[in-house]
């Protein structure tokens, strides 16, 4: 019928149509490249809302995953850099790029340097641990080792408004974590089971990769406390203070080269001049914890399990 009366449908684009990955020359010259892989925001492996929706912008995960593999086939580029700055986030996502780092030096050998910015903590620190060498700014507030399962209970406010839960179930504990009744202990010990073992998986990372400090000396730092640049130095956290151009020259160094070119991937569109060039869609969401609780408690309705800094 629309088209019957003449009428007719103009697709327009919003924005850059999603394309591989373009490489952008950031500083530094010659054959030779080091990597710098943007990890910053809230550590997700959900797509942004909004904007990039409509570009096509792949969520963290898959966008680091992407990154790595170009590198990996790409003989000139020699060492890697991860600029973070995070709070942390999920415990898979966090996991999950910290395994493909891990893959990623063990298929290559090649180095990888942190440099964690303002914050490096929890699924932040996770993914840091995952690097040969861990710089940290002067300002870096890291640590926060830990998990958190977010979770609410609205029992009390639905009971003043009069509205009660009717769920029917197969098991006593089918609807455990559900916000709509208070939790019991057992249910409580049951949660916590698990999160000691994503605690031990957190400790372990750290023991496998930081050689000079003992588990004894890990779980003393792991008490969820955050830890100030100088403060993760004296403890072992991290290896030295300074900036991302130290990275930089760290970077050549370890990978036995006197010059090379510090590049960046990014999709067709953004535009990139420097080193501290952020990549417009790099996170997973802003570092607003606010927005994620929202999220998770209230769209998904299940708990989540966080490698995060919940202040």
């Amino acid at each position: 019928m629309l088209l019957a009366t003449g009428c007719s449908f103009i697709s327009v684009s919003l924005g850059p149509a999603a394309g591989p990955l373009e490489e952008k020359t950031v500083s530094g010259k010659g054959k030779d490249k080091i990597l710098m892989v943007d990890i910053s925001g809230i550590i997700t492996d959900e797509k942004k809302t909004g904007f990039s929706v409509l570009t096509g912008e792949a969520d963290m995960v898959s966008r680091i995953k992407e990154e790595l593999v170009r590198a990996k086939k790409d003989e000139r580029v020699k060492s890697l850099i991860l600029r973070i700055n995070s709070p942390g986030g999920t415990v898979t996502a966090s996991d999950v790029i910290y395994h493909e780092i891990m893959q990623f030096r063990k298929e290559t050998g090649k180095k990888v340097i942190a440099c964690i910015m303002d914050l490096g903590t929890s699924g932040g620190y996770y993914i840091a641990a995952s690097a040969d060498t861990i710089i940290a700014h002067p300002t870096t507030v890291t640590g926060s080792i830990g998990v958190i399962m977010l979770n609410l209970s609205i029992e009390g406010l639905l009971q003043k408004i009069g509205i009660a839960d009717t769920s029917i179930k197969t098991g006593e504990h089918k609807d455990m974590g559900s916000p709509l009744k208070m939790m019991t202990e057992e249910e409580r010990k049951i949660f916590l089971d698990i999160l000691n073992a994503m605690y031990e998986r957190f400790l372990c990372a750290i023991e496998e990769n930081r050689a000079g400090l003992s588990m004894e000396k890990i779980r003393a730092l792991a008490d969820g406390r955050i830890y100030s640049a100088r403060q993760a130095l004296e403890n072992g956290l991290v290896d030295q203070i300074g900036y991302l151009d130290d990275a930089v020259l760290i970077a050549k160094k370890e990978a036995g080269i006197e010059e090379a070119r510090v590049v960046l991937y990014h999709r067709p569109g953004a535009y990139k001049n420097n080193i501290y060039s952020q990549l417009g869609n790099a996170g997973g969401g802003d570092i607003n914890l606010f927005n994620i609780d929202v999220k998770t408690l209230i769209h998904s309705g299940a708990p989540s399990f966080m490698y995060l800094w919940m202040p």
